[in-house]
């Protein structure tokens, strides 16, 4: 995690107002958990085993809360009660990395079942005071925080690295191991611990109970379908002289758009230029705000409550003239390519000892590529719409020694193009040119920004497959599948 990093999440409520605060706790668990992380380096390799601790709390009958990042690439999941020293195996029933929420169930809940369950309440004002309960580092047993609201507002949520949500500061101590505890005001969970802030003492963060309950409410149909998406970026418009160029007022009001993602939500009604003023007849002031419940917050928010399928009411401004329309809101698949992906094994293809993978967040944290054309193609995969023409950004990663990859070292990091003249789709197309019923006599691979394609002789290949699958330990050639 980088400087701000996941901590605890999970919603809480406190149960009956008559439950004394001993059975209170019994309620807030205690999670261990093995993981296994994929490697994306060697993506044939099973990966590297870890572990850690986090919190989670009782919410239905055998419904516990915790945060996604708690159970994340889980191989083993064990809970433990307040003051109990067995372990009760658990599973994860769903998981929400966008919003890093998960709900978890264990194999008898005959043992909790006559423990108080969390109830939920709003959004805590501002200077009110939260108690954090949870198992963080520096003891075994549970820990109880006090801390006040300091700020409601709409940051990043560290665990994707790509998702911003509503959250609530506190200057309550929230360490690792808290993740996933309830934080609870007037015998009610008002927010779930996440993260914290490395560089200031005493600043952490919770998801608050809007995004809870979206959460809860999205898999009451047994599944999870994520956030749905304006499709659009905006530009404040805090400059006198800006205003005054695109003949509006200096009242305040109104974002400019500079984006419309292609197929999103807003794509053939909205258009860059366009005055975004008002969300569901919410006013857009010009930092692009929208006031909710007495908060100013990211005007997102609005949509953030909504799901695919709703709609939302937009006033916008072309020039000059007023619109006032219905954007009926979609998910936007294709913005994970941004986010840090979990539970899936990386995709791979290797050809006579060449290494090739989809573009993605993990893999580019992980080969930290310097290309300016990769890095190119990344960063316009959705804004631009490359997801239309391309499935996959398909990269050479790697280029494992072998005598018919000799010369070839310089090609690693460059995505593809081409293959034997075909533009690269996906990289299950990738494999399917590689390997056509009747191979040509060279095969030739076309990369972005490279000088020389890389030319690889079809009599080469077998024999190098099997030395270089024998030399790396590498049991499959590919995986296509997630």
């Amino acid at each position: 995690m980088i400087r701000v990093f996941a901590l605890l999440f999970p919603l809480l409520a406190v149960l009956r107002v008559s439950a004394a605060p001993a059975d209170v706790y019994k309620s807030v668990l205690r999670i261990e958990v093995a993981t296994q992380v994929p490697d994306y380096r060697t993506p044939w390799n099973s990966g590297r085993f870890s572990g850690g601790i986090g919190t989670g709390f009782i919410i239905g009958e055998n419904k516990i809360l915790t945060n996604a990042h708690v159970v994340s690439n889980a191989r083993r999941l064990l809970i433990t009660i307040h003051g109990n020293s067995n372990k009760y195996p658990a599973k994860v029933e769903f998981i929400a990395h966008d919003c890093d929420l998960a709900l978890l169930s264990v194999e008898d809940f005959s043992d909790f079942a006559d423990f108080p369950e969390f109830t939920f309440g709003d959004v805590p004002q501002l200077e009110s005071q939260v108690r954090v309960i949870g198992y963080p580092i520096g003891g075994e047993r549970l820990s109880v925080t006090r801390g006040v609201v300091s700020r409601i507002d709409f940051q990043p949520y560290s665990h994707s690295r790509a998702d911003s949500h509503l959250t609530v500061q506190i200057d309550a101590a929230i360490n690792p191991g808290n993740s996933g505890g309830p934080v609870v005001q007037d015998g009610k969970v008002v927010g779930v611990a996440f993260q914290g802030l490395r560089q200031a003492d005493n600043t952490g963060y919770i998801i608050p109970t809007p995004v809870i309950r979206r959460f809860l409410k999205d898999i009451e149909d047994g599944s999870y379908d994520h956030y749905a998406d304006l499709g659009v970026s905006d530009f404040p418009l805090f400059n006198p002289a800006m205003r005054k160029a695109l003949g509006l007022p200096n009242d305040g009001k109104g974002v400019l758009v500079t984006n419309v993602v292609p197929t999103g939500s807003s794509d053939g009604v909205l258009q860059p230029g366009d005055i975004l003023l008002s969300l569901d007849g919410k006013e857009v002031d010009s930092a692009g705000q929208v006031t909710i419940d007495g908060e100013n917050v990211n005007l997102n928010e609005i949509v953030e409550r909504k799901y695919a399928g709703d709609k939302v009411a937009v006033r916008f401004l072309r020039d000059g003239s007023w619109n006032d329309v219905e954007i009926t809101l979609k998910a936007l698949p294709w913005s994970r390519m941004y986010a840090i992906e979990y539970e899936k094994n990386p995709r791979y293809l290797v050809f006579a000892g060449l290494v090739f993978q989809p573009l993605d967040t993990n893999l580019f944290a992980t080969a930290k590529f310097d290309d300016v054309n990769v890095r190119r193609l990344y960063t316009d995969y959705v804004p631009k719409g490359l997801f239309q023409k391309r499935e996959d950004i398909v990269v050479l990663t790697r280029v494992e020694s072998d005598p018919a990859t000799s010369l070839l070292g310089d090609f690693e990091g460059y995505a593809v193009d081409k293959i034997n003249g075909v533009e690269v789709k996906s990289l299950r197309h990738a494999s399917e040119l590689l390997h056509p019923e009747t191979p040509p006599e060279f095969h030739v691979i076309e990369l972005f920004g490279a000088d020389r394609p890389v030319v690889m002789p079809s009599s080469l290949v077998e024999e190098a497959n099997k030395r270089v699958a024998e030399n790396y330990g590498i049991s499959s050639l590919q995986n296509l599948e997630e």
